[in-house]
C-alpha cells in the first residue's frame, strides 16, 4: 500500500470514529463502495468499459453513470433534509424512527439482484462517456456523500422526510434515504461486476 493511501485511510477512519454509530456504519459503507469501484475499473480499457452483453443491456460505463445521474439529482435532496433538520432543531443520538416501507425498499435494492426495476428516463445514463470523466465524477459524488454523512451527525435521522429517486408518492426518513442510496450503489456495482464475468467479455 502506498504511504499516501495509508495516510488518507487513517484520516478517513479518524473522521468516521467521530460519528454516531449508524452514521459511522453509513460512512464505512461508502468507503467500501469507493474501494469496490476502484477495484472494478482498475486496468479496464475503454472497449471493456463500454461493452454490453446485448443491445438492451447496460455497460459498466452506464452502470456507473447511472449512479452519477442519481447522485446529481438526489444528493441535494438529502443535503436539504440535513440542513432543514438543523434549522428545525431536530437532533437525536438515536435510536431513530423508520417508516414501514423504508427497510423493505432498502432490502429490495441490495445485491444479488432478485427484483429488477426499470429506470425512469431522467435516470437513464447517456452511453459512451469517457471513462476518464465517469470514474472521477463517481468518486467525487462519493466524497460528497461522505461529507453529507458527517454533516448529519447529531441530526434526528428519523424526522426529516425525503422522496426516493423517481417516486414522489413515497416519503422516507433521512436515515432511510441514505441507506437506500448506498444499497442502490451496491446494486449497480454488483451489476457491473456481473458484466465482467460474462464469458464473452472482451479480454
Amino acid at each position: 500500500m502506498h504511504r499516501g493511501a495509508s495516510i488518507n485511510q487513517g484520516i478517513a477512519m479518524s473522521k468516521s470514529l467521530e460519528l454516531l454509530p449508524l452514521l459511522r456504519e453509513y460512512y464505512r459503507q461508502v468507503e467500501e463502495i469507493k474501494r469496490v469501484a476502484e477495484d472494478l475499473v482498475e486496468g479496464l480499457s475503454e472497449e471493456q468499459f463500454n461493452w454490453r452483453q446485448g443491445p438492451e443491456k447496460w455497460s459498466i460505463n452506464e452502470c456507473l453513470e447511472h449512479l452519477n445521474v442519481t447522485a446529481r439529482l438526489y444528493l441535494s435532496v438529502l443535503a436539504d433534509a440535513v440542513s432543514g433538520a438543523r434549522i428545525q432543531g431536530w437532533f437525536s443520538n438515536g435510536p431513530y424512527k423508520n417508516t414501514w416501507l423504508g427497510p423493505l425498499m432498502v432490502r429490495s435494492m441490495e445485491p444479488p439482484v432478485r427484483i429488477k426495476f426499470k429506470s425512469a428516463r431522467r435516470f437513464t445514463p447517456p452511453p459512451d462517456i469517457p471513462m476518464s470523466q465517469v470514474v472521477p465524477q463517481f468518486m467525487a459524488f462519493q466524497d460528497r456523500l461522505l461529507g453529507l454523512i458527517r454533516d448529519a451527525n447529531g441530526v434526528d435521522l428519523g424526522r426529516p422526510r425525503v422522496e426516493p429517486p423517481g417516486n414522489r408518492l413515497i416519503k422516507l426518513t433521512l436515515g432511510e434515504g441514505i441507506a437506500l442510496m448506498t444499497a442502490h450503489e451496491r446494486r449497480h456495482l454488483w451489476q457491473a461486476r456481473m458484466i465482467m464475468v460474462d464469458p464473452t467479455f472482451p479480454k
